[in-house]
Order: C-alpha cells, then sequence, then structure tokens
C-alpha cells in the first residue's frame, strides 16, 4: 500500500466514524498521532506536563469538533490545527508560570516553566523524528519561547513542520501575507537566539551521540561518585552556561567558579557527597541521571538530571532538573 492510499483509507474510515458517531473507532484513528501531537505541543510550551495536557484536550476538541472533518485535508494536518490552536488558547489564559511566554526579552531570560523532554515518548516513526534532535533539543525550545505565540505557531508548523504558508494561514485563520510577516520575524529572533547553530530544521540530522558526547557523560559521572572535584572541573568549558531549574539565575561562568559555586552550595559536602548515576538521554541530548544516598539510607535515590550539551569534549551547557517525582521520566527511583 503505498503512502497516499494509506492516506486516502485514513480520510474515508474516520469520514465513516464521524457519520457513525463512533467513539472508538474515532478514538483508534487519531491515537496514532499522540506522540507526534505532544512533541508539537512541547515545542509550543516547553513543559512536558503542559503538553500532556494540551494532547488530551486536542482529542477531546477533535472528538466535540468531530463534524468539521470533511476529508479535504489529512487527519493528521486536521489534528495539528486543532492542537495549534488549544497551546494559543492556553497560551492566553494566566498561569503560574513565571514568566510569561511574552516577557523573554533576551537569551538569558529564565523559561522556569521548562521541563526536559522523555526521549522514549518521541515518535517511532523514523520519518517523524527526521528532524527530531535539532528541534527537541533545549537550546531550540528555549529560543522558540522568546516568539510571542502567534509567531511560534507560525514558525513551527511553517519552518519544522515544513507546511506551506496557506495551509499555516488556513490552520491560524490569518491571510497568507501575515503568515509570511511573521514567519520573517521570527526568524531573525531565532537567528539571535541560536546564532551558532543550523536554522535548516528540514535537513536531515543524525540521532545518535557522538563518542565526545558518551564520553563527557560518563566522566561527569565518574567525577561525582568520587568526589573528584579537579575531574568535574576538567570536564567544564570556562565560558560554561549553567542553569539548575526551577531555580531562577542562568549563569555563563568560568569552570573553576562554577565548581565553587557547587561547593559553597553544599555539593560534595557531608550529605551530598555520596552519588551514583546512569547515563541517558533526554531531548536527544547526552544526559546524566544522578542519584543520592543520604547519611543512613540503604538506597540511592533519584535526585537529579543533568542535561549536557558537548562541544570539542568538554560541557558547553549544563542544565540541571529536579528529577523526583517525575515518573514520566521513566528513571528507577531508587538504586
Amino acid at each position: 500500500m503505498t503512502d497516499a492510499t494509506r492516506l486516502d483509507a485514513d480520510e474515508t474510515d474516520l469520514l465513516a466514524a464521524v457519520r457513525a458517531g463512533d467513539p472508538a473507532r474515532f478514538a483508534l484513528l487519531t491515537e496514532r498521532h499522540r506522540r507526534e501531537l505532544h512533541v508539537h505541543c512541547y515545542r509550543m510550551l516547553a513543559n512536558y506536563e503542559d503538553a500532556q495536557d494540551m494532547t488530551q484536550e486536542t482529542f477531546l476538541r477533535a472528538w466535540h469538533k468531530r463534524e468539521s472533518f470533511r476529508g479535504h485535508a489529512a487527519v493528521r494536518t486536521w489534528l495539528y490545527r486543532i492542537a495549534t490552536n488549544a497551546c494559543l488558547d492556553f497560551l492566553k489564559k494566566p498561569t503560574n508560570r513565571a514568566p510569561a511566554p511574552s516577557a523573554l526579552p533576551d537569551a538569558d531570560s529564565e523559561v522556569m516553566y521548562l521541563q526536559p523532554y522523555p526521549d522514549q515518548m518521541l515518535p517511532e516513526d523514523p520519518q517523524e523524528s527526521v528532524v527530531a534532535r535539532e528541534t527537541i533539543e533545549l537550546a531550540f525550545i528555549v529560543a522558540v519561547q522568546h516568539l510571542p505565540p502567534r509567531q511560534r505557531a507560525v514558525f513551527i508548523l511553517r519552518d519544522v513542520l515544513g507546511w506551506p504558508a496557506s495551509t499555516a494561514a488556513d490552520a491560524l485563520e490569518l491571510t497568507v501575507a501575515s503568515v509570511t510577516s511573521a514567519l520573517q520575524r521570527a526568524r531573525v529572533t531565532m537567528r539571535e537566539q541560536l546564532p551558532d547553530r543550523r536554522l535548516d530544521w528540514r535537513s536531515p540530522a543524525t540521532h545518535e551521540l557522538s563518542s565526545d558526547e558518551r564520553g563527557a557523560v560518563r566522566s561527569y559521572i565518574r567525577a561525582h561518585e568520587r568526589n573528584d572535584l579537579d575531574g568535574l572541573m576538567s570536564l567544564l568549558r570556562d565560558d560554561l552556561r549553567f542553569a539548575m531549574l526551577p531555580d531562577p539565575g542562568t549563569v555563563t561562568t568560568t569552570a573553576g567558579d562554577a565548581v565553587d559555586g557547587w561547593i559553597s552550595g553544599g555539593l560534595f559536602q557531608r550529605g551530598h557527597d555520596d552519588w551514583r548515576g546512569i547515563t541517558t538521554t533526554v531531548n536527544r541530548m547526552p544526559a546524566a541521571a544522578l542519584y543520592l544516598r543520604a547519611p543512613g539510607d540503604s538506597q540511592y535515590r533519584l535526585f537529579a538530571i543533568a542535561v549536557l550539551h558537548i562541544v570539542d569534549g568538554k560541557i558547553a551547557e549544563l542544565t540541571g532538573f529536579d528529577a523526583t517525582d517525575k515518573p514520566w521520566l521513566d528513571l528507577a527511583p531508587t538504586l
């Protein structure tokens, strides 16, 4: 069966489910798109849990608006349209997240609602994840948050998903001219936020970690397990960018100052000096899941996950996240 035939069959099957008012069949036909829609919502919102909520909202809206599906567009396109507008509606509402997405004036602004994305939740179809690494990395997700919501939607639909301007305009109820103008402004902002990164998101990008990345993660974990401060310092670039979310304060610092700051904050002191770690990946980036054993405890308990951006074998960016109470990361709670 060709892809075109499969698409025609999908539309025909969904139309039949709509006309029959068959919720079970409707759910079966739309559910297959859950993972890619979840990634789409995550790119829009930078928060795994919010993306989960908006993905579920997408399916609810799809059922309530099922009569609007007439088979003129692919099922996938119809669902993306609903998901995009669900996210835009979410971004209009006051939330406890800070700062608001529209209040991010520069690259150093905090995105404290940022959460890591577990790789096991990425789409399994290689065609759906061909650009996943560069468009799911933390730097990209943070950069997208600097766009106003409508620009953000246009940019993702046009430059990430590769939609024609007319299709994006129809999804967002804008003119083609408005979409073109919004995309031009969004591209300028993205170049400012990602000056050293490739901006052709539709070109294939490798998903595999390099040997430098794998080696740096192993060395980072080993330094923690041995309380090897010199070894840890040697892994860090002197222009390290460090953040520990959701705490404010992304800083660019020297390796020595970074380690001194961690020590003064209690790291590698009694109670925070008995570590184990495992190598993992989130956002298709190398990461270390760190487990801490407190005095008197018999087990190492999941403490944090450090997501690393490696350049020439050294850690250029380190974003730490509290890993407790996040079962969706699919990490063992104890070692």
